[in-house]
């Protein structure tokens, strides 16, 4: 029997437990066959000195959830993912509310991946744009 969306979506979060993405409040909240979803609240644990959103933790947000997107489509018994880089183009600032990471694949390798994700903030305006590149690697038996 296939797993319900709402059983992986439980599943993902529960293994971020004690991990960035919990710290962040990210949350993942969607899921397709090329893209995944998650929401991270803006507030003062994610302000930079001046209040509005550190462009640090809209990084960490993006690679969490293209990294999480190539972990999900794989097998992990047999392989795990690492990010090999991450760009950030930060165009609009935020204060408060929430903001949504939308990583899409590029590429879909065996070996390498290539996401574009998209941070948006509540009304759906463009926040940051970043590219991350993730690598499968096999797990030592």
């Amino acid at each position: 029997m296939k797993p319900t969306k709402e059983d992986v979506l439980k599943q993902a979060n529960a293994a971020c437990k004690n991990t960035l993405m919990e710290t962040l409040q990210i949350e993942i909240v969607d899921y397709t066959e090329d893209t995944l979803v998650a929401k991270m609240p803006v507030n003062s644990r994610v302000h930079q000195p001046d209040g509005v959103l550190h462009g640090g933790a809209t990084a960490a947000l993006a690679e969490s959830v293209g990294s999480f997107a190539s972990h999900i489509f794989l097998d992990t018994n047999e392989f795990f993912v690492r990010g090999l880089e991450i760009t950030a183009n930060h165009l609009k600032s935020v204060k408060s509310g929430y903001v949504y990471a939308t990583a899409s694949f590029i590429h879909k390798g065996r070996t390498t991946q290539l996401m574009d994700i998209r941070v948006t903030d509540d009304d759906d305006q463009l926040i940051s744009l970043c590219k991350l590149s993730t690598i499968t690697l096999p797990k030592k038996k």
